[in-house]
């Protein structure tokens, strides 16, 4: 067995010892200079470090993303400072020692700033070494301090409020043990990094009042110097001692102006994501009306006798040109992103189609077609798309809940006139489409005097035939109604959706359906589930419900309801049969005719029958229903007969019975009438007109 080392390796320990050793020497190279004396080229080439370090830590600061990508810039910013004192004090020893011999005591960069900035007169020297030290003190200083203070502060107030948000996202479940961490490290970050700043603050000022004063040591020392000990005149010693001053002063100045806009730049970042140019631009000229304004106002300040012409007008051309460019560069982009957007998701569809999970996936409702009636109906798609979009929402305001998509697809393995419905990858339905020919329902007669074949409609079973449609206008004119091939399919799709509307309402659409109610049924909700009914439990009496289909459109009545009874029952089939009576003016009312409802009621014979049938326990509920299996054929002989004379005289109505045996004789009744609905006496709604159509006896 092999022994594994998980020791970093020895060269990438050498670097980093190497690095170590490296910095600590630059650090002690650093405080050396504050005592030891060290020749001019050293000087300039340490003053030239300085400003290149200070143009580095601006850049850094204008490219990060966010503050806490450049945290060590309170370390920085110490190191830099101590750097720009260490050269303060060299150059004062400089100064102090050899200024009266020239100007190029302290060094050439020094002796290049005084001739270059102050055009070889000091009081020149001097008061742009004043504007630099108000503009750095003053100004950028002054307010980054104050930004890092304020910052600091709410960042420390709002730890716990952060800290708790972190674990209820934790408890939630919306995020993971690792993902906590990364954002409680971030937060500590964040707290530690604005602190450190506002403590880093002080260094900026610090260092400001500190060139202040080494300059007008540098002045006075050096005058003092030059008449004493060097026999110069005072305005001599003057005029050679303050340009080495102010010289050595701006040297020192302008990094330490730089470093401070950095300073500033990066506590004014806040939340801001993306490197500076993107937040400023990005937002300045995310507005082309307010860029149109401003060149309107430059182009008019133009126009003003007196003014110049072309300093106002180039600025208004370039923002004028700016606001025109902005719109069109954006939705260049738009497209751009919405053509990739639109690749992703192509290429995400083809990946997951292929993938083994999407192939263990079953549609909630397909409607599979052969080869022939798909290519016919795939000629009127978009009709056929209109008319199934159409039935999903008559049956949303119909059962008050929207059943799932229908797909429509097509196999070669099917018979290619056949079309098959399935309900979650099970065939329920399947029938033979004669493409070319219309549906003829003929019921009892003998049919039009045309040629046909006999068949029976596939929705309800009724004797129908299919004529050519060379024969539609022969088929009106004696009075029969002609259906298409697309009207039958679609018949009979909605009316297998209807048998089956239990199977359709899944846990999801119940659950969004219950966040759709205002927050006062949302609260009832919470009052019964889980303690009284848990959800899948309602769910189950939502079910029964539409088993016969009863709309669940008034589902706030439904759980006023299911609160009222929960308490003192459990089963579900009792639950139901309480909403039933409590919501039974909507029964009521969606299956009377024209404001009358019509019944057909059980004989007294079969009333006594069923109550017999019911087994009670000792507190008088039903828990059982023993009948002789023959009296249970007898009862669906002479339903069928009482039913089927009603409904060919074209009655729609009822069965009504006793409360306790009304679900037992549904349980027969729709075996026989599916789409048949049985209703209990207490079912019916007061203040509903009733029309008995005769007893089942």
């Amino acid at each position: 067995m092999s022994n594994l080392s998980l020791s970093p390796p020895a060269g990438a320990k050498s670097a980093s010892g190497s690095r170590d050793i490296g910095f600590a020497i630059g650090i002690v190279a650093i405080l050396a200079v504050l005592f030891l004396p060290i020749p001019p080229i050293l000087i300039d080439t340490g003053l030239a470090m300085s400003i290149a370090l200070s143009v580095l830590i601006l850049m850094v600061a204008l490219w990060i993303q966010r503050p806490l990508d450049f945290s060590s810039f309170p370390t920085v910013l110490l190191i830099a400072t101590l750097l720009r004192l260490a050269l303060n004090v060299a150059t004062t020893r400089q100064i102090l020692a050899g200024g009266h011999a020239g100007d190029g005591a302290a060094g050439h960069i020094i002796q290049g700033f005084s001739r270059l900035v102050m055009s070889g007169d000091f009081v020149i020297g001097l008061v742009i070494f004043a504007i630099l030290i108000v503009v750095n003190f003053v100004v950028i200083t002054k307010g980054a301090t104050r930004i890092a203070e304020v910052g600091a502060r709410f960042t420390l107030d709002a730890i716990p409020g952060k800290q708790m948000a972190i674990d209820a996202d934790l408890s939630a479940g919306l995020i993971t043990d690792k993902e906590a961490q990364q954002r409680r490290r971030e937060l500590e970050e964040e707290s530690t990094f604005f602190g450190s700043m506002d403590g880093a603050s002080k260094f900026v000022r610090g260092d400001a009042i500190a060139g202040i004063i080494i300059t007008a040591v540098n002045i006075f020392g050096g005058i003092v110097i030059g008449s004493t000990r060097h026999g110069l005149p005072v305005s001599e010693a003057a005029d050679a001692f303050v340009k080495l001053a102010v010289g050595d002063g701006l040297v020192t100045q302008i990094p330490a102006l730089i470093v401070s806009l950095a300073a500033g730049l990066l506590v004014s970042k806040g939340g801001t994501r993306g490197s500076a140019e993107q937040a400023v631009m990005g937002q300045l000229g995310g507005y082309p009306r307010a860029l149109v304004v401003a060149a309107g106002l430059l182009a008019g300040l133009s126009l003003v006798p007196g003014l110049p012409l072309l300093p106002f007008l180039i600025p208004a051309a370039l923002m004028g040109f700016v606001a025109r460019a902005i719109p069109k560069r954006r939705a260049e982009r738009a497209a751009a992103e919405a053509a990739e957007k639109s690749r992703l998701e192509q290429a995400t569809k083809s990946e997951t189609k292929d993938s083994v999970k999407e192939q263990l996936r079953t549609n909630e409702i397909e409607l599979c077609l052969g080869k022939q009636i798909a290519a016919r109906m795939m000629n009127n798609h978009g009709e056929l798309a209109h008319r199934v979009g159409k039935m999903r929402r008559k049956f949303a305001q119909q059962y008050g809940f929207v059943v799932p998509d229908i797909k429509l697809g097509d196999s070669v393995a099917m018979p290619q006139k056949e079309y098959r419905i399935k309900i979650h990858g099970t065939v329920i339905a399947a029938q033979e489409l004669r493409l070319g020919e219309v549906m003829v329902i003929t019921g009892d007669t003998a049919g039009p005097d045309v040629p046909g074949d006999e068949t029976r409609e596939p929705a309800f079973g009724m004797k129908a035939m299919w004529v050519s449609q060379d024969y539609v206008n022969e088929v009106t004119r004696e009075g029969y109604s002609p259906i298409d091939s697309m009207s039958v399919m679609l018949t009979h799709l909605s009316e297998v959706l209807r048998n089956n509307l239990p199977q359709l309402l899944s846990y999801k659409d119940m659950r969004v359906l219950i966040d759709r109610l205002d927050p006062e049924y949302k609260r009832l909700v919470d009052d019964i589930c889980p303690s009284q009914i848990s959800f899948s439990g309602l769910q189950a009496v939502l079910k029964l419900l539409l088993a016969e289909r009863v709309s669940i459109r008034n589902l706030h009545l439904i759980l006023e309801a299911v609160a009222e009874i929960a308490p003192h029952v459990r089963r579900a089939e009792q639950i139901a049969e309480h909403v039933r009576m409590r919501i039974a003016q909507q029964i009521c009312g969606d299956l009377a005719d024209g404001g009358t409802l019509k019944v057909l009621r059980l004989g007294n014979r079969w009333d006594l029958t069923f109550h017999q049938g019911l087994k009670r326990d000792g507190k008088g509920d039903v828990i059982e229903f023993d009948i002789d299996p023959r009296l249970v054929e007898q009862f669906g002989t002479e339903v069928s007969e009482a039913v089927r004379s009603r409904l060919s005289q074209g009655h729609s109505f009822a069965v009504v019975t006793a409360p306790e045996a009304r679900p037992y004789v549904r349980l027969i009744v729709e075996r026989l009438f599916p789409s048949l609905p049985v209703l209990s006496h207490v079912e019916i709604a007061r203040g509903v007109e009733v029309e008995a159509l005769g007893t089942i006896s």
